[in-house]
């Protein structure tokens, strides 16, 4: 028999269950559910919840002096508000690790660095509300077709 060496920890995905699962939040219905299913998932699996707001980057409403930083801050600022009164709520019921997380670009992207910047194990996002989304394809398509997590798309 032969006397095993002691490994540095790595990072290694996929061992021991999820450790982080990344939700993306941006106030719409179809994402507060999915940030509800990944917080239960969570819970499950003693997993840190990384909740994601995008800041989009709108450089045109920038061009024309629309204060778009200060609009969007106050979205990610009401997110956390939001959310920080639904863990209040339910802080009896449920024991979640969370986090609140802010990338600025477009949904897509954003939602990749963050699930890469975080080493996500999971990532949950809502269905598309938006009919053009047929014809460019949905946030949650490009994260399935990129295929570097589990994506879990919620209604």
């Amino acid at each position: 028999m032969t006397e095993q060496q002691p490994h540095p920890h790595r990072f290694e995905r996929g061992t021991d269950g999820p450790k982080v699962i990344v939700a993306g939040v941006d106030g719409s219905d179809s994402s507060m559910r999915a940030a509800a299913y990944a917080a239960g998932l969570a819970r499950r699996q003693n997993a840190v919840l990384a909740l994601v707001y995008v800041q989009p980057v709108i450089t045109a409403g920038a061009a024309l002096g629309v204060p778009v930083a200060d609009t969007t801050t106050e979205v990610a600022e009401g997110l956390v508000s939001e959310i920080r009164e639904a863990a209040e709520r339910f802080r009896d019921a449920w024991d979640v690790r969370w986090e609140f997380h802010t990338f600025r670009g477009d949904p897509y992207n954003g939602l990749v660095t963050a699930a890469d910047e975080l080493k996500a194990d999971a990532v949950v996002v809502g269905a598309s509300e938006s009919a053009g989304h047929r014809f460019i394809g949905s946030v949650a398509v490009r994260l399935v077709k990129a295929g570097r997590w589990p994506v879990t798309v919620v209604p």
